[in-house]
C-alpha cells in the first residue's frame, strides 16, 4: 500500500512540474508582449536573404553569422557552418548536448527567403522593412521561414531560462537555399549523418489547416514539373492565307493535356495518382475542414477527383496543373498561325506514386492517342519526392498530446502537407519520423507581395513550442 508521504512527494513532484511549465510558456509569450520578440524579427527581415539572386549571396551568410549564430551560441550551443558546392550559400548546425542518454531532437528550418518583389507590395509595406498593420507583422520572411524558426529559437531560449536545461539534446539544422530547391541539402544529409543523428524531426514550415486551429502534418507531397511542347515549323504562318490548311499547335497541345486531366480535373493517367487512400489516412483526414479565410477564393467542389472530400484531394490525392502556357504573343497579336506552343505542368503527389514512372507513362498515353508532334521533356526543375509518417506512430500522439495540453484544444493532424517540402531528406534519407508544427497560415501570401504572420499565431506558436519543449525533457532534468 502506498504511504501517505509518497503519495505527498509524487503530488508536489506533478505540481512543480506544471508550474515550470506555465512559467516556461509565459516567458516565450513575454517576449512577444514585451517587445523582445518583434525586436529579433525586425532586424531579420531586414536582412534581404534572397536566395535566387547572386546579388544577396553575402546576405546570405550574414543571416547566420550575424544573427543566428551569435543566439544559438547565447543559448549554449555549438555552432559549426556546414558548405556544398551545389548550394546557394552556408548551412548552419546548431548543438546543445546535454547528456548522451537523453531524447535528441533534430530541428530544421530556412533562412533564405523569395526575391521581394519591391514596388508590388500595398501602400506604406516593403518586403525588408517588417510593419505592423491590423495585427499582422508584414514583410518578407515573417511566414517563410524567418518567423517560424524564430518562434522555435525564442521558445527554447524561454524554457533555458526557467529550467536552466532542455532535459534533451536538440540539434537544429538551418539552410539557406530552400527556396532554391534545397540544392546541397541531401548531400550535407548524407555526409553528416553522424553529426545528425537524431531520434525524431521537428521542424516548423509551411502552413496550418486554417488560421485559428493549431495544426501537425507529417510529411510533404512529392511536386515534379515537365513541359509539353508542339514545335509545327519554323515561322508563323498568315492565319488568312493558311487557316484551315496548317495545324495550330495551341490547339494540339490542348487536346494532348486532355488526353491526361478531364475538363473538371479528374486525372486520367494511373500512374500519376495513388490509386487508393490507406484507411488510417482517412480516418485522420475525416477530422481536418478546410476553412477558406476570408479573402481567400471559395472551393469549387466540382473540380478534381469525384467522390473526395475536399480534404483527401488535397492531402492525400495528386493534383495536375497547366502552371504556364506559351503560344503566339497576345501582347503584340500578329494574326497568324503560331509556330510552336509549349506548357509547363506540374504534378503534386503522395507517397504511394512512382515519381520516376510518371513521365514514362504521360508519353505512353500520348502515343497512344496519335499526338506523335507533342514532346513531353524530363523535368527540369527539382523534384520533391513524396514523404509521410504514419499518422498512428506514438511521435504523432505525443505532440499532439502537448500542444492540446497548452491550448486546450487537439491540433488538426495531416498526414502530409499539401505543397512540398524536403522532409524525405530526413524521413527516407536519415531514417527519422518526421513531425512539423507550422506556424503560419493558408492566406499569409508567401512568395507573394504582401506577405505577412498574424500576430495571434505567434503568440500562440511561441506557447505551444514552450510546452513542447518542456515535455520533451526529462523529467528530473
Amino acid at each position: 500500500m502506498t504511504d501517505t508521504t509518497t503519495i505527498q512527494n509524487r503530488d508536489a513532484t506533478m505540481n512543480q512540474t506544471t508550474t515550470v511549465r506555465q512559467e516556461a510558456i509565459a516567458r516565450a509569450v513575454g517576449q512577444f508582449d514585451d517587445g523582445t520578440f518583434e525586436a529579433v524579427m525586425r532586424r531579420r527581415i531586414a536582412i534581404p536573404s534572397a536566395s535566387r539572386l547572386p546579388e544577396h549571396k553575402p546576405d546570405l551568410w550574414r543571416y547566420l553569422t550575424d544573427e543566428l549564430q551569435p543566439h544559438f551560441v547565447r543559448m549554449g550551443f555549438s555552432t559549426r557552418l556546414l558548405e556544398d558546392d551545389a548550394a546557394p550559400g552556408p548551412f548552419l548546425l546548431a548543438e546543445r548536448i546535454e547528456d548522451p542518454a537523453f531524447l535528441t531532437i533534430l530541428q530544421y528550418g530556412h533562412g533564405d527567403v523569395v526575391a521581394g518583389l519591391d514596388g508590388k507590395w500595398a501602400e506604406g509595406l516593403a518586403p525588408f522593412a517588417m510593419t505592423e498593420r491590423e495585427s499582422k507583422w508584414y514583410g518578407r520572411g515573417t511566414a517563410d521561414n524567418k518567423g517560424q524558426h524564430s518562434i522555435n529559437m525564442a521558445a527554447i531560449e524561454a524554457v533555458l531560462a526557467t529550467r536552466g536545461k532542455l532535459g534533451f539534446n536538440l540539434k537544429y539544422l538551418i539552410e539557406m537555399g530552400e527556396e532554391s530547391g534545397s540544392p546541397g541539402l541531401d548531400t550535407i544529409c548524407q555526409r553528416h549523418r553522424d553529426l545528425l543523428k537524431a531520434d525524431v524531426l521537428i521542424a516548423s514550415d509551411g502552413p496550418r489547416l486554417a488560421l485559428h486551429q493549431p495544426t501537425i502534418f507529417l510529411g510533404a507531397r512529392g511536386g515534379l514539373s515537365f513541359h509539353m511542347e508542339v514545335n509545327a515549323r519554323e515561322d508563323f504562318q498568315h492565319s488568312g492565307n493558311w487557316g484551315g490548311l496548317l495545324a495550330n499547335p495551341g490547339i494540339e497541345l490542348c487536346h494532348a493535356i486532355t488526353e491526361l486531366v478531364s475538363r473538371t480535373g479528374r486525372i486520367k493517367v494511373p500512374e500519376m495518382t495513388p490509386g487508393h487512400i490507406p484507411e488510417n489516412v482517412r480516418t485522420a483526414l475525416a477530422h481536418c475542414h478546410i476553412e477558406p479565410d476570408v479573402g481567400d477564393p471559395a472551393i469549387e467542389e466540382w473540380w478534381g477527383e469525384p467522390g473526395l472530400s475536399a480534404e483527401e484531394k488535397v492531402f492525400a490525392w495528386s493534383s495536375f496543373e497547366v502552371m504556364e502556357m506559351e503560344c503566339g504573343n497576345l501582347a503584340q497579336p500578329l494574326y497568324a498561325i503560331p509556330p510552336r506552343a509549349r506548357a509547363r505542368m506540374q504534378l503534386r503527389f503522395p507517397v504511394q506514386v512512382d515519381y520516376m514512372a510518371v513521365v514514362p507513362a504521360v508519353r505512353r498515353v500520348l502515343k497512344e492517342a496519335g499526338y506523335d508532334r507533342v514532346t513531353v521533356t524530363d523535368p527540369s526543375d527539382a523534384i520533391f519526392p513524396a514523404s509521410r509518417l504514419d499518422p498512428d506512430d506514438p511521435w504523432v500522439k505525443r505532440v499532439a498530446a502537448s500542444i492540446e495540453a497548452t491550448t486546450g484544444r487537439p491540433p488538426a493532424i495531416l498526414p502530409n502537407l499539401g505543397g512540398s517540402l524536403p522532409n524525405n531528406i530526413f524521413s527516407d534519407g536519415l531514417g527519422l519520423p518526421t513531425v512539423w508544427i507550422p506556424h503560419s497560415y493558408p492566406g499569409c501570401l508567401q512568395h507573394a507581395a504582401n506577405e505577412h504572420l498574424p500576430v495571434s499565431i505567434i503568440r500562440e506558436g511561441l506557447a505551444i513550442m514552450a510546452g513542447l519543449y518542456h515535455d520533451l525533457g526529462q523529467p528530473d532534468a
